[in-house]
């Protein structure tokens, strides 16, 4: 499928739920000189629980660099600089695909797979904990918690059904999902909430680090973040129209990078591809631009082996774009950033998650107005 775009031919390149783009053009912006240092990839099956390592850049055959690490704040933990999102592996065909497109992420360097309890309910935790059966320490796990403001109770019944489907006694980051609705913090935070389930979570040793995501509004990030709370990471929409409007990039960023609290990117290319399918930017440069922020690491969606294949071509041995290049990616889309039109997380609910909609009274999106 082609998608029809103004200014670009583009090939579809998996980041998020809803995803509807089929084609990946390469890119017009060459690599410049880096504005981030990033460290070389561990060697291949490197264990998750190490710290900074100066390992290999090339994979067993000797003729293809690795996808490069980064350090996950302070937790003393190297991660990749792509990261596979967990959303699309519950929509991939078969679970033997699922073990195989895990095994060439592995094998390419990446070792951060994200998931989340409720991602096509259960079916991407289960189809990921299959695929990383024997070999769980050779990847960084993360899930996500979805009471939604219920009780600390419902948290953890949901962190031992996830423990189950993954396969794992332990959690490497467990955070708190799609914190969007503008009350979210207050219930997070009230007396037997889902920030209580953490910091129990962690003293069990079930999980190792904790965060929370959103993609709704910076001001509900910067509310969670005004509390005292030893969150290790913090997910967010970063993208090159983000950096217009209503911008995690200019509002959150610097404040968890100021606390030390890491950093995963997500919906590099708009949620459905709309960055990209709209001619806003082609497919590569939107994600270079996401991955050449200070983040840990760029979260994608990646529902086959050949979105893998062309995620893999701008992340192996990647350099990140100098401030120049960055600054023309968002000048070049200023126009179609100023209305949120290509960023929907923001404006509308279309993105908004089933349960959490429940949760607060939300119609399904099948109900909703035009």
């Amino acid at each position: 499928m082609i998608l029809s775009a103004p200014k670009h031919r583009v090939k579809r390149m998996g980041e998020d739920k809803g995803l509807t783009r089929r084609y990946f053009v390469k890119g017009s912006a060459a690599a410049l000189t880096a504005s981030l240092v990033v460290k070389p990839s561990v060697a291949r099956g490197e264990v998750a629980r190490a710290g900074p390592s100066n390992g290999p850049t090339v994979n067993g055959s000797g003729n293809e660099e690795l996808v490069p690490h980064r350090p996950l704040g302070k937790t003393g933990v190297q991660v990749s600089v792509l990261g596979v999102g967990g959303y699309h592996l519950g929509s991939i065909k078969d679970q033997s695909e699922s073990n195989e497109l895990v095994s060439r992420a592995l094998a390419a360097g990446i070792n951060f797979f994200d998931n989340c309890w409720e991602y096509h309910d259960g079916v991407s935790e289960e189809r990921l904990g299959s695929a990383l059966k024997g070999r769980r320490d050779s990847a960084f796990l993360m899930t996500k918690v979805c009471t939604h403001g219920r009780s600390k109770d419902v948290a953890i019944q949901q962190l031992e059904e996830s423990l189950r489907r993954l396969q794992t006694d332990h959690l490497d980051l467990w955070q708190i999902h799609e914190v969007v609705y503008y009350n979210d913090p207050d219930m997070i935070f009230a007396p037997n909430g889902a920030a209580e389930a953490l910091l129990e979570a962690k003293k069990q040793g079930k999980v190792r680090f904790i965060g929370f995501t959103g993609h709704k509004n910076p001001a509900i990030h910067l509310k969670i973040l005004s509390h005292d709370f030893p969150f290790d990471t913090v997910q967010m929409p970063l993208n090159a129209l983000d950096g217009t409007f209503k911008s995690f990039e200019q509002q959150v960023l610097p404040e968890a990078n100021r606390k030390g609290i890491a950093v995963l990117g997500m919906k590099s290319l708009g949620g459905s591809g709309e960055i990209v399918s709209h001619g806003a930017l082609t497919a590569e440069d939107g994600l270079r631009y996401a991955m050449s922020l200070p983040v840990a690491t760029t979260i994608s969606g990646m529902d086959s082996l050949g979105v893998l294949e062309q995620n893999l071509r701008v992340a192996r041995g990647f350099k990140p774009l100098s401030a120049d290049a960055m600054q023309a990616l968002r000048e070049s889309a200023r126009a179609l950033a100023a209305d949120g039109r290509y960023e929907l997380f923001k404006t509308t609910t279309k993105y908004d998650g089933k349960i959490g909609r429940q949760q607060h009274h939300y119609p399904p999106v099948d109900k909703l107005p035009a």
